[in-house]
């Protein structure tokens, strides 16, 4: 069973969050793939992640670059994980089937934007379909100070 993360966004959007997570899993030597809705909240963050300030660099790729298996981070809005993550990020509502899906995962990562009423109400359907599938699921709230665990 994943290890499934629910990151609720209150103080900053999802590029800006996503990019430290991001980080630390490259600096534990694990590879990620994030899932978007569509293509365009893709291509959005994959610029986004061109520029973050923190870290300075996170290589990536997409689909339209190619070399899905050299690359340590994936960004896509299909069900592609041609890199071998075991680490999955879910932004934007990308939902990915939870009794099935989520096993080929060591940790899910699912950031919602908490500003969102329908971000949230679909985060809570998520979290009651992962519990009944016997994930183990923490909380995590965003605060001036970073990420607090509530549960």
């Amino acid at each position: 069973m994943a290890a499934i993360g629910f990151y609720h966004l209150t103080r900053t959007g999802v590029a800006e969050a996503i990019a430290p997570l991001l980080g630390r899993t490259l600096g534990s030597g694990a590879r990620a793939v994030v899932r978007g809705a569509d293509p365009a909240s893709i291509a959005t963050l994959d610029d986004a992640l061109w520029r973050a300030a923190s870290p300075d660099w996170l290589p990536h790729g997409t689909a339209a670059m190619g070399f899905g298996a050299d690359q340590p981070i994936w960004l896509t809005d299909g069900d592609d994980v041609p890199n071998g993550a075991r680490f999955l990020f879910l932004v934007g509502g990308a939902d990915e089937t939870i009794v099935s899906g989520f096993n080929r995962f060591d940790r899910v990562f699912d950031l919602f934007d908490g500003n969102d009423q329908a971000a949230v109400i679909g985060a809570r359907a998520r979290w009651a379909a992962a519990k009944v599938a016997g994930h183990g699921l923490t909380y995590w709230q965003q605060t001036e100070r970073g990420w607090v665990q509530k549960s």
